[in-house]
């Protein structure tokens, strides 16, 4: 049996440039990653199945078909045999939330068969171009390291992150990337964020992280105000250093100076507002959370 972490994706800036030949925009994204996320097993079976439980199950009922089994079909034909896997996804984390998702899930599932098969078998660069086959957010949640995210999402360079005590707030809506760069002012001219190769010091990344943004907040927040609720919520508690949506949201996450500022803001939080999912977390953490 093959366990896997998939760790929520957080986006600690976001600039989103012009729309591309092939419909998608050019990307620039400081990228790391939580230490909490969905979790899947994969155990050899009779036939191909997914059994989805975990808080948020629900949300995936009545989905015939996500990347999980898609990746795993893509996996079976690059790799020219049957995969028959039971597979348990564990939902922990909300869906449709700007934290990677269903493109998280279909990362960790092709980085199972990394763990399974020696790697002289597949190439490493085979499975990173099935990724990016099965969409923007993919090849990034598949390497699952901290770094520079570009072009469409395909280009990935690593970057030196000092780890985070972070709170993450979602206030239970869900929010259409779609509708969300539908009603993006895209950025003009060649503007480009400049990209360190890593960050010697938290206060040297959050003094980085003021001078940038999310481009997608102000849309998200247009169309579904309370996102600015849960920035000021986070905004108002002690202790911290920076609040920002993540991704196209609706969740935010909050970098604190220490894990009890971390910790008392989230207690907080959760007990003005029992219907938010809230957790503590520890972004750029090292640690793995997989076995073979």
């Amino acid at each position: 049996m093959v366990r896997v972490r998939a760790p929520a994706k957080i986006n600690l800036c976001l600039h989103v440039g012009g729309r591309r030949d092939d419909g998608y925009h050019d990307l620039e994204s400081l990228v790391v990653f939580a230490d909490i996320g969905d979790d899947l097993t994969f155990a050899d079976a009779e036939r191909l199945s997914l059994i989805v439980d975990g808080p948020f199950a629900g949300a995936l009922t009545g989905e015939s078909d996500n990347l999980v089994l898609r990746a795993v079909r893509d996996v079976a034909k690059l790799a020219k045999r049957d995969l028959h896997k039971r597979i348990t996804l564990t939902k922990n984390l909300p869906v449709a939330s700007g934290m990677g998702g269903g493109s998280a899930d279909a990362g960790a599932t092709i980085r199972a068969f990394l763990l399974e098969w020696p790697k002289e078998e597949i190439r490493l660069r085979d499975f990173a171009e099935l990724a990016g086959r099965l969409g923007a957010d993919v090849p990034v949640c598949f390497f699952g390291q901290n770094c520079w995210m570009l072009g469409r999402g395909d280009e990935i360079t690593r970057c030196e992150v000092p780890e985070l005590h972070a709170v993450l707030v979602n206030p239970g809506v869900a929010i259409s990337t779609r509708e969300i760069f539908a009603n993006l002012q895209t950025r003009t001219g060649t503007e480009s964020i400049e990209r360190p190769d890593g960050f010697e010091s938290v206060d040297a990344l959050i003094e980085f992280l003021q001078s940038v943004t999310n481009d997608l907040g102000a849309p998200a927040r247009s169309l579904t105000p309370v996102i600015g609720d849960v920035l000021n919520a986070l905004r108002a508690a002690p202790g911290i250093r920076l609040a920002r949506m993540t991704g196209s949201g609706a969740t935010c996450f909050g970098l604190f100076a220490n894990a009890q500022a971390a910790q008392s803001a989230a207690a907080q939080i959760a007990d003005d507002h029992a219907d938010w999912w809230v957790k503590t977390t520890m972004l750029a953490k090292a640690d793995s959370e997989e076995d073979a």
